[in-house]
């Protein structure tokens, strides 16, 4: 029986993909109004990850389905999620490392799917080999299942050669060698020819084919000699397998010889046919001395032996013909009929994507870069509204209008100012504003905590690095403090938005002051507003005058622009393309998505028109205020003539019209500072979580290495090194009811007040005019009840990512890199400062 190799398997550890998936999924993919649950697929896949790693030490047939699952699985999985992002730290002991006197094991440790991709398919192919060399020669059957799984082996071992080191980024242990692998597959790739020889042989093919077929087996087995007598691998085959290589590469050899002996007998070159057998069974028993398998091609070495006994007695007593050089014979020609196969985009039979639902990659990081495109836009028009309304309302309180309209008798509180009354005392009045703003600190001290946490975090992974670097020389891992650039970048980020948002509160506090006692007089109603207000003169302009006629119209006016606004405002937050759809579609047809190109036609042809109407809007507004403002003139001096009320008066009414614009304006202000705020406790939550599975995933390395050296120098101490991970610490509560409830209507804000100064390149706080008190946190994708109503800024949109402007990349050799976050954990680029 003939003897094949079978390639020994990578042994993995247990470890947990639950949590660390979960975190990752509802982080790039879940939103406030859109939560993703994939916790039941993801359980899914961990029982498919403990079937498969295990099951392959039962080398059957029926186990190759179970690793096939859960590597498509994988591969689904991979091109969805960011696959260095993933921090699991992923254990695999290597194949070929037969352990220590300690009992240690060369193993590696590397937190990416890339890795436990690679791993996995090492250990298809190993069991593809062990299954084919299982298989019975003497049936059809058989032959074929082996001839395929060698080939198949032979062919994922030759795609690993070629992307192991791209998928690792780091040294890889020597199973994963490119020099080993290419090994490997030349190894399977002689194998699966040998296939082809014993099938044509069982087959009775003419000797010619066979011959052929024999001659190119010789040949892949003299390229697999070359490759495993490298130096670096020659430790770590089995003592058998090179010799058992070199015994049938001279066994094929005899072989080919022995088969084109026989058509040289068919075609009567007796001398010729001599010459070869003499060489073959030469070949023949070199193989079995060299090999060690006395049996190695036992029967045919016995037919080569007699075949060439009969043909010398017959040339000896009937040809006597010269037997030539068998170095002057021509060489056989070769056959190659195994090859590589290319690895199969699918390997099991009947594969249901756990996560069908979770669109790729490339069209999510699109997605989110037309949301960010979309809310600029969104925001811009917006903002464009409001900040026109703030200075229409803060134009007519300024004129005392409508309530100088109102002015009858001189004693009665305008109509106007009981309206913006009731309107104050429904929402809750000077006490509820008061309560916001005592929420605020709580508020901004959970959001710190979280930082402060997580920056400890940091701090306490790289100082145990920098401790072990000093203390183990052999300390070869990439440090610290190269892979936590883009953590502490962030850091810095989200804290020097908290600092602004703490300039923020102080500008609300201080407007707040300057309007809470005439706030107070607007909380108590009417009565306490008739108290407040000094007695005017009775008399008044006619309200047959023609400037108090034409102010009237005006005022009706102005009431009709801000309820086209808020119309116009309503369809641009409700606008609603589904782009999913069209990048999807755009991903199958071209291979790839030019986002920008297609955000940009299906937002024109969607806000165009209300991009126009907002501009038109605003031109009916500056002739507006021209002839509000005339009249207002005239019907003053008409008023004065007439005796109206008195100057004290008037500017109490005006104190009362803009308490009631800044109430509006820091309700409106403060219910986006709330959101923020509790937005922001989310994105630091994932944040530190992301932190925290990182921290893990070193620790599990930190245990990894000190194990590798406690094996290789048993005398460097290492009793303090050697720890067990320590827990991840469970993230800040943030509950749910701290969560402001809608969003705000537009409101009769008045003036706003200037925003100081943001240096250039950090996230702009509140409105792209820098005059609002809180900016415009927006994560995208947000609910559709969240209004924020300042722009993004010019931010410039990179043609590839997320289409967040964000800080470049760095690439550490020897340690897979940290990707960047999706853009809703990622500092907002258009932030509310808070």
């Amino acid at each position: 029986m003939a003897e094949f190799i079978s390639v020994p398997l990578k042994k993995p550890t247990d470890v947990d993909i639950i949590k660390p998936l979960k975190n990752l999924i509802s982080a790039s993919f879940s939103t406030a109004d859109k939560p993703e649950d994939y916790g039941d697929a993801i359980s899914e896949l961990s029982k498919i990850r403990n079937n498969a790693v295990w099951r392959v030490f039962e080398k059957y047939e029926s186990s190759l389905e179970v690793i096939y699952m859960y590597y498509d699985q994988l591969c689904a999985l991979e091109a969805k999620v960011p696959a260095h992002e993933v921090q699991i730290p992923f254990k695999w002991k290597d194949a070929f490392d037969r352990g220590t006197f300690f009992g240690g094991r060369i193993s590696l440790t590397v937190s990416s799917l890339s890795y436990e991709k690679v791993c996995v398919l090492f250990n298809i192919a190993a069991l593809q080999s062990a299954v084919a060399a299982s298989q019975s020669l003497v049936s059809d059957e058989g032959l074929k299942l082996a001839a395929k799984l060698f080939q198949l082996s032979a062919g994922i071992f030759h795609h690993l050669k070629g992307t192991v080191m791209l998928a690792i980024q780091q040294d890889p242990t020597p199973d994963l060698n490119p020099d080993t692998l290419a090994a490997l597959s030349a190894i399977m790739l002689a194998q699966a020819q040998e296939m082809f020889v014993q099938k044509a042989i069982h087959d009775n093919m003419k000797p010619a084919v066979i011959a052929k077929l024999c001659a190119q087996c010789e040949e892949y087995y003299s390229e697999a000699m070359k490759a495993m007598q490298k130096e670096q691998l020659k430790p770590l085959w089995e003592r058998e397998w090179i010799s058992l290589i070199a015994g049938k590469q001279a066994s094929f050899h005899g072989l080919t010889e022995y088969y084109q002996g026989l058509v040289a007998h068919e075609n009567k070159a007796i001398g010729e046919e001599i010459s070869r057998l003499e060489k073959a069974v030469e070949l023949l028993k070199a193989g079995q001395q060299r090999s060690g398998h006395p049996s190695l091609f036992e029967e045919l070495t016995n037919k080569a032996t007699r075949a060439l006994n009969d043909a010398k007695k017959d040339n000896d007593f009937i040809y006597h013909e010269r037997i030539p050089d068998y170095k002057n014979l021509p060489p056989v020609a070769k056959a190659a009929i195994a090859k590589a196969l290319p690895l199969p985009e699918r390997l099991s039979h009947n594969f249901k994507d756990l996560f069908e639902n979770l669109v790729p990659v490339t069209v999510h990081q699109a997605m989110a870069a037309y949301d960010v495109r979309k809310s600029e836009i969104v925001n811009g028009e917006v903002s464009k509204l409001r900040d026109a309304t703030n200075m229409l309302n803060s134009i007519l309180a300024s004129l005392n209008l409508p309530a100088a309209l109102e002015e009858e008798s001189g004693a009665a509180v305008p109509h106007s100012l009981v309206d913006k009354s009731n309107a104050v005392i429904a929402l809750g009045g000077v006490t509820a504003l008061q309560n916001q703003i005592t929420d605020l600190p709580e508020l901004l001290q959970r959001n710190r905590d979280i930082l402060v946490e997580a920056e400890r975090l940091l701090n306490q992974e790289q100082e145990q690095d920098d401790q072990l670097r000093e203390r183990f020389k052999s300390w070869n891992r990439t440090p610290s403090v190269k892979l936590t650039e883009t953590f502490r970048a962030n850091l810095a980020k989200y804290r020097e938005i908290i600092n602004t948002a703490v300039q923020s509160d102080k500008v609300v506090r201080e407007k707040f002051d300057t309007h809470v006692k005439a706030m107070e007089l607007l909380s108590g109603g009417e009565s306490a507003m008739s108290e407040a207000l000094p007695s005017g003169s009775s008399g008044g302009v006619s309200s047959t005058s023609a400037a108090y006629r034409r102010l009237k119209e005006l005022m009706e006016d102005v009431e009709v622009i801000k309820a086209e606004r808020a119309a116009i405002e309503s369809e641009l937050k409700s606008a609603t393309i589904d782009m999913k759809s069209t990048f999807l579609s755009a991903l199958a047809q071209d291979g790839a998505i030019n986002e920008a190109a297609i955000s940009m036609e299906s937002l024109g042809r969607a806000f165009s028109p209300l991009q126009q109407q907002v501009k038109d809007s605003l031109q009916r507004q500056e002739r507006l205020v021209a002839e509000i403002q005339t009249k207002n003139n005239e019907f003053v001096l008409e008023k004065n003539s007439a005796g109206g009320a008195s100057q004290h008066r008037e500017q109490m009414l005006m104190q009362l019209a803009a308490a009631h614009d800044a109430f509006m304006e820091l309700q409106s202000n403060l219910k986006e500072g709330n959101k923020f705020y509790n937005d922001l406790t989310q994105l630091l939550v994932v944040f530190q979580n992301k932190i925290s599975d990182f921290c893990f995933a070193r620790k599990t390395e930190v245990n990894e290495l000190v194990e590798n050296i406690a094996n290789e120098k048993p005398g460097e101490g290492i009793s303090d090194a050697k720890k067990a991970a320590p827990p991840r610490p469970p993230p800040p509560a943030s509950s749910p009811s701290s969560a402001p409830a809608a969003q705000p209507g537009p409101s009769s804000a008045g003036p706003q007040l200037p925003y100081p100064a943001y240096p250039v390149g950090m996230p702009v706080p509140y409105g792209a005019s820098n005059n609002m008190p809180y900016p415009t946190y927006v994560p995208p994708p947000m609910p559709q009840s969240y209004n924020p109503y300042a722009t993004m800024g010019n931010v410039p949109y990179p043609q590839q990512g997320y289409g967040y402007p964000i800080p470049s990349q760095p690439q550490y050799p020897g340690y897979p890199p940290y990707q960047q976050m999706p853009p809703h954990q990622m500092p907002p680029q258009n932030p509310h400062p808070w």
